[in-house]
């Protein structure tokens, strides 16, 4: 092989859409090993690794003479239309017959055999021609369905983001300045209410050293530890943007109280006991303790690290493989959750604001961006919590917080609504995709001609077909021979 050509990988393929994607060009020098079909126009190519991820697509006319990888079955159809293949091999039935023969654990594959000892309907070849168009016309409205339901669902993601950054800016609801003046009345600016949750950080700090000190039989004599605490320092400032009056900028460490768990040993854990929450274990929005992702350890723990036992209310967030587009995994903790103990790389949160506010932040862009920017690790991206510490949100009066979550959890209880609509429907697009298929092959989709050639005689000719292919020699060149053995 000489001049370069496209080599389709099974990468190539798009399995939604069971397209052609992008291709590389090889040549004798550069071809993989793998590199060694020749393959036409409207060539079907099977994936024999996992198909159950149905990995198949039609060779269109540019990649005519293009060369396909050895882990493809190659379907070049005799006397038959190359789509009663193609939408054959995209089936339920074909993915779940050739299935019953997988091998591996890991690359779980099988063999052409597999795929060509299928049982395939012949219908009449004008039949089949009938059957691929009417398919063909309805997957189009099912392809303009499923690209509007595609479409709805992300402008609600957006109108989603939208709605948290207007929350998290002071133009979701009217400020409490602004309703004060209106009411003729004074109000608790959010600067007062974090000198008030700055008292309270130090008061729970001073009981909980208390506490500990106490419990080694330490009595003490004077206030002088009480000069341990650290005070969190206040954010710069001076590169923010101004907000609305009576709001503040403040870090997460000022007003949230943070936890990071401890790494357990596998050999301590048991079959029943306390839950050790893990990263595993957090959904959306509320943890999950079914039976695969479920840890315990034994109730004597409970004593040993009460400082990491969960109370309801807890924040709890999963600090590995943050993504840019949708953040941290957190739930809330609920009294059914108990007990339980934070494990290594899941951070507890115990905000002294309103829960449904600080979940906003929690969604934010700004936050998004933030864990975007500060994650770090090769194997398994994670944030510290330190970084979570430091992040710097916008703190409005406790009134307004309240009114803020309110309307929040209207707008984006009916947006969440929509969005899970869309998703039923576009599964309901996937499922008519494999019953359309199903009436294809069963003979129900379109009316019978009685005047079409017999399948029988249509068999006779392909059968003469193939007997004449197979006295052809194989195309071959240096690097790429072609050795492809037609049904």
């Amino acid at each position: 092989m000489e001049k370069p050509v496209p080599y389709i990988d099974i990468g190539s393929i798009n399995r939604l859409t069971k397209q052609i994607g992008a291709t590389e060009l090889v040549s004798g020098a550069n071809a993989p090993t793998r590199a060694r079909q020749w393959v036409r126009t409207e060539d079907v190519l099977v994936s024999m690794t996992r198909p159950n991820l149905n990995a198949v697509a039609k060779v269109p006319p540019d990649l005519d003479g293009a060369v396909a990888s050895t882990g493809f079955d190659v379907l070049r159809p005799l006397v038959i239309a190359p789509g009663w293949i193609f939408y054959r091999v995209r089936s339920n039935e074909f993915i779940a017959d050739v299935c019953e023969d997988l091998q591996g654990v890991v690359y779980p594959a099988i063999r052409p055999r597999d795929v060509r000892r299928h049982r395939l309907p012949l219908p009449p070849l004008a039949e089949q021609i009938r059957i691929v168009d009417a398919i063909e016309s309805y997957h189009t409205r099912l392809d303009d369905a499923m690209a509007t339901l595609e479409r709805v669902q992300r402008n609600l993601k957006r109108y989603r983001a939208s709605v948290l950054k207007a929350a998290v800016e002071g133009r979701l609801v009217p400020t409490e300045a602004e309703l004060a003046r209106k009411e003729g009345r004074a109000y608790e600016p959010a600067s007062v209410l974090l000198e008030r949750i700055l008292a309270e950080r130090r008061c729970r700090w001073e009981e909980a050293e208390l506490a500990k000190l106490k419990a080694k039989g330490k009595v003490p004599k004077d206030v002088k530890w009480k000069a341990r605490y650290v005070e969190p320092t206040a954010p710069d400032t001076s590169e923010l943007p101004e907000l609305p009056e009576g709001w503040c900028w403040v870090r997460t460490e000022q007003c949230v109280m943070t936890q990071v768990g401890h790494a357990f040993s596998s050999r301590e854990f048991i079959e029943e006991g306390v839950n050790l929450l893990r990263g595993d274990n957090i959904g959306h929005g509320s943890l999950r303790w079914d039976e695969n992702r479920r840890r315990c350890i034994r109730p004597e723990a409970l004593q040993l690290h009460a400082h990491l036992e969960l109370k309801p209310g807890d924040v709890a967030l999963a600090m590995d493989r943050p993504i840019i587009s949708t953040g941290l995994k957190f739930a809330h903790v609920q009294s059914s959750d108990l007990p339980a103990l934070l494990v290594q790389r899941v951070i507890r949160l115990r905000p002294w604001l309103h829960k449904g506010y600080f979940d906003a932040n929690l969604q934010s862009q700004r936050f998004l961006e933030h864990l975007g920017n500060e994650a770090r690790g090769v194997g398994v991206p994670h944030v510290s919590e330190g970084q979570i510490k430091d992040f710097v949100f916008p703190l409005p009066p406790l009134a307004e917080q309240v009114r803020i979550a309110q309307e929040l959890e209207r707008l984006l209880s009916t947006s969440e609504s929509s969005i899970r609509i869309a998703q039923v429907n576009a599964q309901r697009v996937i499922r008519l995709r494999q019953s359309i298929l199903k009436w294809a092959f069963e003979g129900r989709l379109v009316d019978q001609d009685p005047s079409d050639e017999p399948a029988s005689v249509l068999l006779e000719r392909i059968q003469v077909q193939r007997a004449a292919n197979q006295g052809k020699a194989p195309r071959r060149s240096r690097r790429v021979t072609a050795k492809i053995t037609n049904p």
